[in-house]
C-alpha cells in the first residue's frame, strides 16, 4: 500500500481528502480551484514530513535555520519561497506530533498509558500469530518510565530546544515542562529498578 512509502502518513492524508468530499464536511467548499489545490499540497507536505523517518533530516533543516537566524542577529528569517516557509510549518507541525511529552504531567501521563496499551495490543497480536514481538510491545519486560526517558533524550528534546530557539521565547514554558516531566519519569525508572534488583537479591 502507498508502494510501502510512508504508509501511516499517506493513509491519513487519503482519509481526510476523502471525508472533504462529503458534502457535511466539506470546510474548502469556498475557496477557489487554486486555493484548494494549493491547500491540498500544503497539507499533503506537512503530513508527510510527520514520517518519523524524516524526523533527522527535519531536525537538521530547523537547527540550520536557527543558525542563520542568529548570524542575522537574531531577526525574523526572511522566507522568500515556499520550500522555506514550507521547512517552517513541516518542523512546527512535526512538534506538535510530538508534543505529548511536553504536556503538563497529568495529561501527558493519560497518552503515554494510551499509547503503551497500543503498543502493548500489537504485541499480544504478534505473540497469537508467533511474530517476533516488536521493542516495546512486550507487556512482560517493557520499561516504560525508562523508554520515556531516551525517547525524550534522543528525539522529542533535541526538536523543541532547536524549536525553542526559533521562536524564542514564546515555547520557553513547553521545554520547561519537558523536561521537568523527563526528570520525572528519570526518578520512577531509578525507583523501580531499585526495586527490581532489591527483590532478585532477596531471592538469591
Amino acid at each position: 500500500m502507498y508502494n510501502d512509502a510512508s504508509v501511516l502518513e499517506n493513509h491519513h492524508c487519503a482519509v481526510a481528502f476523502k471525508l472533504l468530499q462529503e458534502p457535511n464536511s466539506n470546510i474548502l467548499r469556498q475557496l477557489e480551484d487554486g486555493q484548494r489545490k494549493q491547500l491540498r499540497k500544503m497539507v499533503i507536505d506537512m503530513v508527510l514530513a510527520t514520517d518519523m523517518s524524516k524526523h533527522m533530516s527535519l531536525l537538521a533543516d530547523l537547527k540550520t535555520m536557527v543558525e542563520t537566524k542568529k548570524v542575522a542577529g537574531g531577526c525574523l528569517l526572511k522566507l522568500d519561497n515556499y520550500s522555506e516557509k514550507m521547512q517552517i510549518m513541516q518542523n512546527m507541525v512535526h512538534c506538535a506530533d510530538l508534543s505529548n511529552p511536553a504536556k503538563p504531567m497529568p495529561l501527558s501521563s493519560q497518552w503515554v498509558t494510551r499509547v503503551m496499551e497500543e503498543f502493548f495490543s500489537q504485541g499480544d497480536r504478534e505473540k497469537a500469530l508467533g511474530l517476533p514481538v516488536s521493542p516495546m510491545c512486550c507487556r512482560e519486560t517493557a520499561n516504560v518510565e525508562k523508554s520515556q526517558v531516551s525517547f525524550i533524550d534522543f528525539i522529542v528534546h533535541p526538536l523543541w530546544e532547536a524549536w525553542t530557539e526559533l521562536v524564542h521565547p514564546d515555547a520557553e514554558h513547553i521545554l520547561n515542562t519537558l523536561e521537568g516531566n523527563r526528570d520525572h519519569y528519570s526518578e520512577l525508572s531509578a525507583a523501580k529498578e531499585a526495586a527490581a534488583a532489591a527483590k532478585a537479591g532477596q531471592e538469591t
